[in-house]
């Protein structure tokens, strides 16, 4: 074998072995890059409850409807940018919510033009200071939850202090983070978020 071979040869052993590992191992990886964009607390009392916008399947209002039935916010912050056809998100969602039983009284909505996660952050944060809230109870879906508790963490930051941040999980019909990339839906959830996550971090 001529030395250029034989300085070729690992090269090819590794590009063939690579592959092989990362397939043979995908069942670690996978599901690791899935659990890495969710950070949930679960359920907490708190002096209120967030839910973040952006959701269309009801599955974060009903997360926080949950805590309010089981008595552990008295109060639940509804975010609402503008929505569709001149409806504004937080209005569709707590008519959502009341549609199945529960007490609108106990959802309120925070109406504003926000239309990232920082920015809607500001706005939520602002709110929560108003009505002097220690503790809350920050719900979203699960993929979208340790990039917003960073978020708001930063923000916090920035406005020199705020309430305690307790994460809630809501799961989300099109995203599993053990089988993310079974579904067609679930891989563009995954995608987006780490572009995201990703983007963020640099002010993006």
């Amino acid at each position: 074998m001529s030395g250029r071979r034989k300085a070729l040869f690992p090269i090819l052993v590794l590009l063939v072995t690579l592959p092989l590992i990362f397939y043979l191992t995908a069942g670690l990886w996978l599901p690791a890059i899935g659990r890495a964009l969710v950070y949930d607390e679960g359920p907490a009392p708190a002096d209120a409850a967030v839910v973040l916008a952006g959701d269309y399947s009801g599955h974060r209002m009903n997360g926080a409807a949950d805590l309010a039935r089981k008595g552990l916010v008295p109060v639940v912050l509804v975010s609402g940018p503008e929505g569709m056809y001149g409806d504004n998100e937080a209005d569709a969602a707590i008519r959502y919510i009341v549609a199945k039983g529960c007490a609108a009284e106990r959802f309120t909505p925070v109406r504003h033009s926000a239309n990232s996660t920082r920015e809607e952050a500001r706005v939520m944060l602002a709110e929560l200071a108003r009505r002097n809230v220690r503790r809350v109870d920050i719900v979203t879906s699960n993929f979208h939850t340790r990039r917003a508790r960073r978020i708001y963490l930063e923000v916090e930051r920035e406005r020199g202090g705020g309430p305690a941040i307790h994460m809630v999980a809501t799961s989300d019909p099109h995203y599993d983070p053990l089988a993310w990339w079974c579904t067609r839906e679930g891989l563009k959830i995954a995608f987006l978020e780490w572009t995201k996550t990703i983007t963020s971090r640099v002010g993006i």
